[in-house]
């Protein structure tokens, strides 16, 4: 159940992070205004918080690991949201990053 709340945790926080700087990047960039980025702000702070929700107590552990969660998630907003095509490259490294984040995350370590 922890693996399953972990994950789910870092889905959220993939939510956040990627939601908020995308709500940025249409506020700025397309000119939709500072509501947009009032949002985009908010949804950075959520995932702030998101962060401290996970069961490790290490936060270098937990963010070194929702790096590669990041990876593959905008890769997963930007076909989702902007229809990009991501080539076998953009799909490897993203299931390299995922790779990397099962073995920082849920690897057995001593004394857990």
């Amino acid at each position: 159940m922890t693996i399953v709340r972990s994950l789910l945790l870092f889905v959220l926080a993939a939510l956040a992070e990627i939601g908020g700087a995308w709500l940025i990047w249409q506020g700025w960039r397309e000119n939709r205004g500072w509501w947009w980025i009032a949002a985009g702000v908010a949804a950075l702070g959520a995932y702030g918080f998101v962060a401290t929700l996970q069961p490790d107590a290490h936060f270098g552990r937990i963010l070194a690991a929702y790096g590669g969660v990041f990876v593959a998630g905008s890769l997963a907003w930007a076909m989702v949201v902007d229809k990009f095509r991501p080539d076998r490259w953009d799909v490897i490294g993203a299931a390299i990053c995922l790779a990397g984040v099962a073995v920082i995350m849920y690897a057995p370590r001593a004394g857990h």
